[in-house]
């Protein structure tokens, strides 16, 4: 691993979490590598911490967290050589396992200190980095609702379902998109676009066709068709049961850039779970070999 190195802990659980990243970061001082290790007190400042860590010179930024912190470094770091390490401490940790990550952290510091770095893909939307997928429409709303049901019940299956009908219920009609992909312009009327860049996430949900469309360096493109409020529950169902499929329940492109401008002036787009205003149009682009990262020696 390239010294010096830096490490980014988001050390929004406080005390508890400040003690499992120096438990964490044990072994690099154990190996005698130079490093330091920053608690970022809240989500929002990773992105700016990852900025100083470009401009200090680190050479190898490991960031301490789930998909959500990893996408805030990443957007930081593209194109710039510095080498990023993952240590998974989120939900999902999609990405980390993409790259055959362990996704105990004590595996996963162990398999940095022996792994080597890759070139790696990522998406990218009106400038702003994603590794898993992006969306607009009615996804980053049920998002916003989940997360504040979760504040309010706590996690769980059915505080989840819940929040989902809720947004269902709350749907009046598909919006108005123009799309340019790969340069073909064309009119559709969807309450969501899901695109994705994460072959391994599609597995998971036995999604083969986008997988396939991913791996030939492209994104993976679904759009939702113009359902009304009752229809949209049937999809949602056999989304979930993985029994809806590309061409019959939603249409499926891959495109290496996809531009998409809304009546509304600004939406919320989702990236990798994590939620922010953006000016229409949006501009999705695959970007090949955008990151350096550090993965297992054998992977």
């Amino acid at each position: 691993m390239r010294e010096p190195i830096c490490v980014l802990a988001n050390d929004g659980a406080g005390r508890k979490a400040a003690r499992q990243i120096r438990d964490l970061t044990a072994p690099l001082r154990d190996a005698g590598l130079r490093h330091e290790v920053r608690l970022i007190r809240h989500g929002a400042l990773i992105a700016a911490e990852a900025q100083k860590a470009r401009a200090e010179g680190f050479a190898t930024v490991i960031a301490a967290g789930g998909d959500g912190t990893l996408c805030a470094v990443a957007t930081e770091l593209a194109g710039s050589g510095i080498a990023i390490g993952i240590l998974p401490l989120g939900t999902f940790n999609f990405f980390a396992r993409s790259l055959g990550l362990d996704t105990d952290p004590e595996a996963a510091m162990a398999q940095l200190l022996t792994g080597r770095e890759r070139q790696v893909a990522a998406g990218e939307v009106n400038g702003k980095l994603f590794l898993n997928n992006a969306s607009l429409g009615l996804y980053p709303a049920l998002l916003e609702r989940r997360e504040a049901a979760y504040a309010k019940w706590g996690r769980s299956r059915l505080t989840a379902y819940w929040s989902g009908l809720r947004v269902l219920a709350t749907y009046n009609r598909p919006s108005r998109m123009t799309l340019v992909v790969d340069g073909v312009e064309e009119v559709r009327h969807s309450p969501m676009v899901f695109i994705a860049q994460n072959a391994y996430q599609l597995e998971e949900y036995g999604m083969q066709e986008g997988v396939d469309l991913i791996r030939s360096g492209k994104l993976a493109v679904y759009i939702a068709p113009p359902l009304r409020r009752w229809q949209l529950l049937g999809f949602a169902l056999r989304m979930a049961a993985r029994m809806a499929r590309p061409y019959r329940d939603f249409a499926l492109l891959g495109a290496s850039r996809v531009e998409i401008e809304t009546r509304a002036r600004r939406r919320t787009i989702a990236r990798d779970g994590e939620r922010e205003k953006m000016a229409s149009p949006f501009c999705f682009r695959y970007l090949p070999d955008a990151l350096t990262v550090i993965v297992p020696e054998a992977g």
